[in-house]
């Protein structure tokens, strides 16, 4: 009876082992609210002409709802608008366009990339399905590809290259 036991409790953990887990293990372990439900909104602000009011769009996007990534281009002298896939590339940045797709580009170069991803880290998950502890499984998939920036800093100061926002070296 006690052997059976053990090797249903050994059982299941090898099947819990090898569930597709997710490569960043968010949760919280507080049974407390989640403060990032709570989202604030911009002011209100009158329209300049009630007559000409913009249509309503149920379930889409509010004057006043957060959008970190405009306000942070515009906070910057940029234009928000650009970053509307909708679109299409301004003018200004058709001479950019041309020189970096001046070898060709694949129409599907994002299909692609995210099939090549998927498979690396379906690779990576079979090396790493087994885990005692909770870690972070986007840094070990990834820590091949990650770029220690210490030692890339000490090689563009050896060759005279300004790193301004890095601390000064001891």
């Amino acid at each position: 009876m006690r052997i059976a036991q053990v090797l249903l409790v050994g059982l299941s953990v090898g099947l819990l082992g090898c569930s597709n887990k997710p490569l960043h293990d968010i949760r919280s372990n507080s049974e407390g609210p989640d403060e990032f439900m709570v989202v604030p909104v911009k002011p209100l602000t009158a329209p300049r002409d009630y007559d000409v009011l913009p249509a309503p769009t149920p379930g889409g996007g509010n004057l006043v709802d957060q959008n970190p990534r405009a306000d942070a281009v515009e906070a910057l002298g940029g234009r928000p608008s650009a970053l509307d896939p909708t679109g299409g590339i301004p003018a200004s940045d058709g001479a950019l366009v041309a020189s970096a797709s001046r070898y060709g580009v694949p129409p599907n170069t994002r299909q692609e990339l995210a099939e090549q991803d998927a498979e690396f880290r379906k690779r990576q998950a079979r090396l790493s399905g087994f885990k005692l502890f909770p870690v972070d499984r986007y840094s070990q998939a990834y820590r091949r590809q990650a770029i220690d920036p210490f030692p890339i800093n000490e090689t563009f100061r050896r060759y005279g290259r300004e790193t301004p926002t890095a601390p000064a070296s001891d």
